[in-house]
């Protein structure tokens, strides 16, 4: 079993809260870190349709039967639980009483804020990360395959896990959270998403693309965030008395669904394909993101930016100490002095600032007050940035 860096970040949560939380995407292998890492505790999946009988029979009486702790898979499968939980953990008073478990973040926090505010601690596991599990042979091999554990468990080709991942998210999750009578136009509207990686959202132009109103637009994105498909980097602008640019821009959480979803079928695909860059850009900032998480630091410190004038940094890291780490992410595998310009465009006005550039070469070096990284010093640098 690969060893997953969230274990450690729990451990400690548990012995603080009276229930830990854990959410994710579908098959980012939340039931098999709890199994394997807490295995004193009984663990009742709520998918199974008899367990959510037997609990909801008698939930208190069975709560109350369990001397060690519990953990409860897919809880928003069981809205009224939440709130037998809150009852049961306060009589006890003890730390690390239940895990919550479940794969859709929006029914999960709307149980917790109703019942379980300030009761539980909130952590959310993706897919492997890079320090997890390493870099592939070729950063094209790395985008196109993702990061999802089946594909490593069961040695499984991206082609073959990606379309029937995807089919089963949107006939499951998509009707469980959303009445959406058209799937086939959702379907549409999520590879118009993938269509736009890295780019900056624009949701009159996604919504006409996709033949839907703009508030439905809204609404699918919001979902897709929920379920942990896409999450929008936003705009930096602290320090800054005018911003031209304030809207997100849209990245995926696994650039392996992402291929799938722009139909590329290899990584020899990828090396090609149009939206390479971008590819690349997203896999940089996810993992920067990812390893926050992973190691249970907030994620909302991580920004783009951009001026009136089209110069743009396409990562920004706000440190502890205000620090400032402006990276840029280049998919070439030679190192351009263009790469460095916006970095010294970016206007300091007062903040101590380290620059990154962030590439697909071999080499990283230090050319003035900027680091060069390549693809094979790329794991030690996002680790270093995740504790910024």
């Amino acid at each position: 079993m690969i060893d997953r860096q969230l274990a450690l970040t729990l451990e400690k949560r548990l012995k603080r809260f009276p229930i830990l939380t854990l959410t994710g995407p579908r098959q980012s292998g939340k039931s098999t870190l709890l199994r394997n890492y807490f295995p004193e505790y009984a663990y009742v999946n709520l998918e199974r349709p008899d367990y959510r009988h037997l609990i909801m029979n008698d939930p208190v009486g069975f709560l109350r039967s369990q001397e060690k702790g519990v953990i409860f898979d897919e809880a928003q499968r069981v809205p009224e639980l939440f709130n037998y939980l809150q009852v049961v953990s306060d009589e006890r008073n003890i730390a690390g009483q239940y895990i919550l478990s479940g794969s859709q973040s929006f029914l999960m926090n709307e149980r917790i804020s109703q019942s379980l505010a300030g009761r539980t601690s909130i952590n959310h596991l993706f897919p492997f990360d890079v320090s997890e599990i390493g870099l592939r042979e070729t950063v094209f091999d790395t985008i196109y395959t993702g990061f999802y554990p089946r594909i490593y468990d069961f040695n499984i080709e991206p082609g073959e896990f990606y379309p029937p991942y995807i089919q089963t998210y949107i006939e499951r999750d998509v009707r469980t959270l959303r009445s959406i009578e058209n799937l086939t136009t959702f379907t549409r509207f999520l590879a118009l998403c993938a269509g736009r990686i890295g780019q900056i959202l624009n949701l009159t132009s996604l919504a006409n693309d996709a033949g839907v109103s703009v508030n439905t637009a809204k609404s699918w994105l919001s979902l897709l965030e929920a379920s942990f498909i896409l999450f929008r980097l936003q705009p930096y602008y602290k320090n800054f008395n005018k911003r031209l640019i304030k809207s997100p821009k849209l990245y995926f959480w696994d650039t392996g669904l992402a291929c799938s979803l722009l139909d590329i079928q290899s990584a020899k695909m990828v090396q090609s394909h149009y939206l390479y860059g971008f590819l690349f850009e997203n896999l940089v900032i996810a993992e920067i993101v990812k390893l926050q998480s992973h190691k249970g630091y907030n994620r909302k410190k991580t920004y783009y930016w951009r001026d009136n004038n089209g110069v743009e940094i396409d990562c920004i890291l706000e440190g502890a100490d205000g620090k400032l780490h402006l990276i840029e992410i280049k998919g070439g595998a030679t190192i351009n002095t263009d790469y460095m310009k916006n970095l010294t465009s970016f206007p300091v006005r007062g903040l101590g600032v380290e620059k990154h550039v962030i590439y697909t070469g071999d080499k990283s070096l230090t050319i003035g007050d900027v680091e060069i990284t390549g693809w094979y010093g790329l794991i030690k640098l996002l680790a270093q940035l995740s504790e910024k």
